[in-house]
């Protein structure tokens, strides 16, 4: 199966911040970014152009040929949501690794602790995780957990309802239990631009209905739980994601997790993976 992982759309920077010119890598190869008269320009190197897309507060482009548009999220254009540009943080580990990390719900207890869970919370109850395949999107829903702070518009802990959403190799979409409005969901976004196979830059993204908290404790809530992720992800072993079955042995908590490593396995996707035992 040849690889697919170019023909893709990947993030590479906020629409707010290209306006000074950025150099950055996607896939090893040197790209720029800048703004002018006719709107944002990605060139490689060669000055060759490449397509964007202009979504979510960040610019897409792509080093392949995209065969589809970038997904949509329609539930982040309701009315009363903020939109919440978070930065990016770069983190040597995969690219599938950092999504793989996000999509994780058994680490909540150790990693976050008394913010996303807490012991002696820590089972993970069955959950439901699909590959949808009129959209070609892995899916888990009726995922639920005590967090004793779900949110920074949280007030106590609560049972926090899930659904993670793949809607493209390196980006996951977290529908979570909006604390203010519990009939409502919380979106929380991780895109991922690989930088090499080991090192890439991560840029969440969030759509929420908070109007006590201002823009900055957004912003500084959401860091404050990735930068806990950070040292998990420079730590493992190996730094590239295991596609082969028999490399890491699952629980049932890791579905999701599963569900994610054949789905890449089926569209041909290797870019960030270790295929085969070393």
């Amino acid at each position: 199966m040849s690889d697919s992982s170019k023909d893709h759309w990947y993030p590479v920077g906020l629409l707010s911040d290209i306006y000074t010119p950025r150099q950055t890598l996607l896939f090893d190869q040197e790209i720029s970014l800048t703004h002018d008269d006719t709107g944002f320009v990605v060139k490689k190197s060669g000055g060759v152009s490449l397509p964007t897309i202009e979504r979510f507060g960040h610019l897409w482009t792509s080093l392949g040929q995209p065969d589809h548009d970038l997904f949509v999220i329609p539930e982040a254009d309701t009315p009363g949501r903020h939109l919440v540009d978070v930065g990016s943080v770069k983190v040597k580990c995969s690219p599938l690794r950092a999504v793989e990390n996000f999509l994780d719900i058994a680490h909540f207890p150790f990693i976050h602790t008394d913010i996303l869970g807490a012991e002696p919370h820590t089972e993970v109850d069955r959950y439901k995780v699909e590959i949808r395949e009129g959209v070609n999107e892995v899916w888990a829903t009726k995922v639920k957990f005590f967090q004793p702070q779900a949110a920074k518009s949280a007030e106590g802990g609560i049972i926090t309802e899930y659904m993670y959403r793949v809607p493209a190799p390196t980006c996951a979409v977290l529908y979570k239990t909006c604390p203010p409005r519990p009939k409502e969901w919380d979106i929380i976004t991780l895109f991922v631009q690989p930088l090499t196979e080991e090192w890439c830059e991560v840029w969440p993204w969030m759509a929420l209905y908070d109007d006590d908290s201002t823009m900055a404790e957004m912003v500084s809530f959401q860091q404050l739980i990735f930068m806990q992720d950070r040292s998990i992800l420079e730590n493992q072993i190996p730094l590239k994601l295991p596609l082969d079955p028999g490399m890491e042995t699952p629980t049932q908590a890791d579905m999701t997790s599963v569900a994610y490593r054949r789905w890449l396995k089926r569209i041909g996707y290797s870019y960030g993976a270790q295929m085969v035992a070393a």
